[in-house]
C-alpha cells in the first residue's frame, strides 16, 4: 500500500494524520500560522481537512523550556475543556494544542515550545542595535520592516524605540533569491515604485500593501511572505500531474535561435490555462515539455483535492460497476437480478427504448440489454465509474441508479435539465451523468480547439446563443463557449418526422433560408440544429428534444404532491398544453394524472404551481 495512505500515530493527536505532498496556502492547525505549507501532515477528521507543519505534527510530547524551571517539564496537550489559554512566553491568546507545566500553571503555545524565541538578539540582520523580545501588548505598533501593524509579540530596540515582527526580525534590506539569481532584491515601499513597476508578487500573485522585495533592472517583485516562507523547489501530487514539477529558476524570455519564437513563454498553465510567460514563479515538468503551472495556482486548495479521505476514497475508485458473468454477459450494480447481454450491432430505434443511465434513445452504439425485461444500458454508460472526481470539483462523487416506478424529479446542478436517469451524488449535489462524464480537455466536433470548464458570467453559448451565468465549456484560444446542455447534445438521433437519422449541425453559413419541419418557423443558421442529409429536413433542437428529453417515458414523477406520467408525444393529433394552450410539439411531454391534461415545457410545468 502507498505509504502516503497510511495514517501516522503521533504523540499529541488522537486523530489519524497522513503525510502530505501538497503545496497549499493554508493555516496550520497546530501553530495557527498561515502561509505556504509543504511536506507536512493533514487530517480529514475536521469539517474541511486540516494541515499541519511537519514540526508541529511531530512535536515532542514532553519538553523542558528555557523560560521555565528545568525541574518542571511541559506536557504537550491536544485539547482541554477550556480550549483557549494565554502563552506565558509571547502573551498571545491561543487555542490548544500547546504545552502545559505538569507542576504549575505555566503554559506556552506550540511555536514558543518548539522554537523558543531568543530573549535578546545582539546582532540582528534588520537593525544596527541589539533587540529584546517583548510579550504581546495592548498598544498596536508598526513593524519597521514590513510596515504592517504588530498585534502580538515583537522585538524592540530600546535605544531607537522601534519594533519588529518576530518573523521579520531576520529579514535584511537586501536579499538574494534562487528564483532571481542575477541581481539582489531590495526591500522597497510599494508607494515608492514607478507607475509601471511590477507590484504583484510573481510567486504567489498577491499584491503587498506596504513593502516588497524588488529588482529594478528586471522589474521583478517578491512579497515578504514568500521570502519568509519560500515556495518549494519541487512539488509533486499525482492527482494534479503525474510527474514532479520544478520551480523555474528565472524569468524565461529566451527565444529559439532558429525560429525566433518564444519558447517556454508560450506555455499555458495546467491549472488556469493562462500564459506563464510573465511569471517567474511557475513550475514546469521535465517529462512533459508543454506542461507548466503558476506557483500561485499550485497552492490553490481546490487544486490539491480539498477534503479527501486518503486511504479510503482512492481505493473505492477502482470498484467496477458490473461483474462479468459470461461471454458478453454482465451483472450490473443497478440491475443485479438479471444478467445483461452485450449487443454490438443494435439498430432498434423504438422511441421508448432508452438507456436507463443517460435516458438517450438506443440504436447508434453497442448496448447491454436484459433478456428478461426492457432494461437497457449503452455500453459506455455501463462503464461509468462508481466513484469519480468530476471536472468541476476535486471531491469524490458516487454513481447512483434510480427506480423508475415512482421517481423524484432531479434538476442537474450544472446544465439545469430535469432528469431521472443515473446521477452522481456528492456534497448534496445531484449531477446528471451527462455533465458528470465531461472531462478536460473537452473535444467537440463543433469547434477546432479543445474546451475547458469555466465559471463565467454573460458569455454567449455558440450552440443556442443564450448567455450563460455559470459553468460552461470555453476555448482558451478564442471566444468560443458552450453551455453544458449544448455540449451534451446527441450527435445523432431518430425522430418520428423522418425515417432517417438526424444529425447535429453545428452552425451553417449557406445562403437561403431553413425552416423547422416541426414548428414550421424559420431556423437561425448560426444556431445549432438537427438535419437529415438524405431528405434535407431541418429541425430546431428545442423542437426535437424539448425540456423533458432526459425523463424516462412511462415513469411516474412526484412533484409538489402531484403525480405526472412521462409520455411520448407520438399521437396522430398533438395534445394541447393545459398552460400555454398550444399544441405540444416536443417528443416527450408530461401528463397530469389527476386532471388528465398535458404539459409541454419546463416553463409551463413551473407555472402550474404558481
Amino acid at each position: 500500500m502507498d505509504s502516503s495512505l497510511t495514517p501516522i500515530k503521533l504523540p499529541i493527536y488522537e486523530i489519524p494524520l497522513f503525510p502530505s505532498a501538497r503545496n497549499v496556502r493554508t493555516r496550520c492547525k497546530g501553530c495557527r500560522v498561515e502561509g505556504i505549507l509543504y511536506g507536512g501532515y493533514y487530517s480529514n477528521e475536521f469539517n474541511g481537512n486540516a494541515f499541519y507543519h511537519k514540526e508541529c505534527a511531530e512535536a515532542p510530547g514532553v519538553i523542558v523550556h528555557p523560560s521555565h524551571k528545568k525541574q518542571h517539564p511541559l506536557l504537550l496537550i491536544d485539547k482541554l475543556e477550556d480550549r483557549t489559554y494565554k502563552c506565558d512566553v509571547c502573551g498571545e491568546e491561543r487555542v490548544y494544542p500547546g504545552y502545559n507545566c505538569i507542576k504549575c500553571k505555566f503554559k506556552v503555545d506550540l511555536t514558543c515550545g518548539i522554537k523558543p524565541p531568543n530573549q535578546t538578539i545582539e546582532h540582528p540582520v534588520c537593525h544596527e542595535h541589539p533587540l529584546v523580545f517583548l510579550k504581546k501588548r495592548k498598544k498596536v505598533r508598526p513593524c519597521e520592516v514590513c510596515k504592517e501593524s504588530i498585534e502580538g509579540a515583537s522585538y524592540s530596540c530600546l535605544e531607537c524605540q522601534v519594533f519588529f515582527h518576530v518573523d521579520c526580525v531576520h529579514l535584511s534590506k537586501e536579499v538574494n533569491h534562487f528564483c532571481h539569481s542575477e541581481h539582489p532584491l531590495k526591500l522597497m515601499a510599494v508607494e515608492s515604485l514607478m507607475k509601471d513597476a511590477e507590484k504583484i508578487c510573481l510567486l504567489c500573485e498577491k499584491k503587498p500593501e506596504n513593502v516588497l522585495y524588488y529588482c529594478s533592472v528586471c522589474n521583478f517583485s517578491i512579497c515578504l511572505i514568500c521570502i519568509k516562507n519560500p515556495t518549494p523547489n519541487v512539488v509533486e501530487h499525482t492527482k494534479t500531474h503525474e510527474h514532479p514539477l520544478t520551480l523555474f529558476s528565472r524569468r524565461i524570455f529566451y527565444p529559439c535561435n532558429i525560429c525566433g519564437n518564444l519558447g517556454p513563454g508560450d506555455w499555458k498553465c495546467g491549472v488556469c490555462r493562462k500564459s506563464v510567460n510573465r511569471y517567474n514563479g511557475a513550475y514546469s515538468c521535465s517529462a512533459c515539455p508543454n506542461y507548466a503551472v503558476h506557483s500561485g495556482c499550485s497552492v490553490r486548495k481546490h487544486i490539491w483535492d480539498g477534503v479527501e479521505l486518503e486511504g479510503v476514497a482512492d481505493d473505492v475508485e477502482d470498484i467496477a460497476p458490473f461483474k462479468v458473468v459470461g461471454d458478453g454477459l454482465i451483472s450490473h450494480f443497478c440491475h443485479e437480478n438479471h444478467a445483461l447481454q452485450l449487443q454490438q450491432n443494435d439498430t432498434n430505434h423504438e422511441a421508448d427504448r432508452r438507456c436507463e443511465a443517460c435516458v438517450h434513445p438506443v440504436g447508434f452504439e453497442p448496448i447491454y440489454s436484459c433478456q428478461d425485461c426492457r432494461f437497457v444500458l449503452h455500453q459506455s454508460c455501463a462503464n461509468l465509474p462508481m466513484k469519480t472526481r468530476l471536472v468541476f470539483d476535486t471531491r469524490q462523487y458516487t454513481l447512483l441508479g434510480e427506480s423508475k416506478d415512482v421517481s423524484k424529479l432531479s434538476d442537474c446542478k450544472f446544465c439545469g435539465k430535469y432528469f431521472n436517469g443515473f446521477k452522481y451524488m456528492g456534497r448534496g449535489r445531484k449531477i446528471d451523468v451527462h455533465c458528470g462524464s465531461i472531462s478536460e480537455p473537452f473535444v467537440h466536433e463543433g469547434h477546432s480547439h479543445p474546451l475547458y470548464f469555466y465559471n463565467k458570467e454573460g458569455q454567449k453559448c455558440y450552440g443556442c446563443h443564450i448567455k450563460v451565468d455559470g459553468y460552461l465549456l470555453s476555448c482558451d484560444s478564442c471566444n468560443f463557449g458552450l453551455c453544458l446542455s449544448c455540449a451534451n447534445l446527441p450527435k445523432k438521433i431518430m425522430h418520428r418526422n423522418d425515417e432517417h437519422p438526424l444529425t447535429l449541425c453545428c452552425g451553417e453559413t449557406a445562403s437561403g433560408k431553413y425552416w423547422c419541419d416541426i414548428c414550421e418557423k424559420e431556423l437561425d443558421q448560426e444556431k445549432w440544429f438537427y438535419t437529415c442529409s438524405d431528405c434535407g429536413v431541418t429541425l430546431h433542437i428545442e423542437c426535437v428534444l424539448g425540456d423533458f428529453s432526459r425523463l424516462m417515458p412511462g415513469c411516474i414523477i412526484n412533484f409538489n404532491e402531484c403525480e405526472f406520467e412521462v409520455v411520448l408525444n407520438n399521437q396522430n393529433t398533438r395534445p394541447l398544453c393545459s398552460m400555454c394552450l398550444c399544441r405540444c410539439k416536443v417528443s416527450v411531454i408530461l401528463k397530469d394524472l389527476e386532471d388528465n391534461e398535458y404539459i409541454c415545457s419546463r416553463l409551463c410545468f413551473l407555472n402550474l404551481f404558481v
